[in-house]
């Protein structure tokens, strides 16, 4: 009777242990910010609209966009940050209506990925 009650003891312990551990992994995984690169480019900085020849390709939508951008006329030091220039860019955007990279929605507080 008692290796009966020990083993259910055990057996219950495991569970609640394994629990634990799988909300913790769970909040972590959910608490990790999504990565602001797109094939190694940065999607924050200096950014250039092209015609051709983009580092990302980009359509505007109004939601289920994959990251928020603020057009920004200096700092763009965070994600979703971008800053519009003509030339010594670090990020080449090319604007399509379908097939993007990236869809994106303009803001104008809180840029950053989804």
């Amino acid at each position: 009777m008692k290796r009966i009650l020990f083993l259910t003891t055990l057996f219950f312990a495991v569970i609640a242990l394994s629990s634990f551990t799988l909300k913790k992994e769970v909040k972590m995984a959910m608490a990790a910010p999504a990565s602001c690169d797109f094939k190694g480019k940065k999607l924050y900085g200096k950014i250039q609209f092209v015609s051709s020849h983009p580092d990302v390709k980009i359509q505007y939508v109004d939601s289920h966009a994959d990251i928020k951008v603020q057009m920004v006329t200096s700092g763009a030091t965070s994600c979703g940050k971008w800053q519009e220039v003509s030339s010594g860019a670090t990020l080449k955007v090319q604007i399509v209506n379908s097939f993007p990279d990236l869809k994106v929605k303009l803001v104008t507080s809180s840029p950053g990925m989804n």
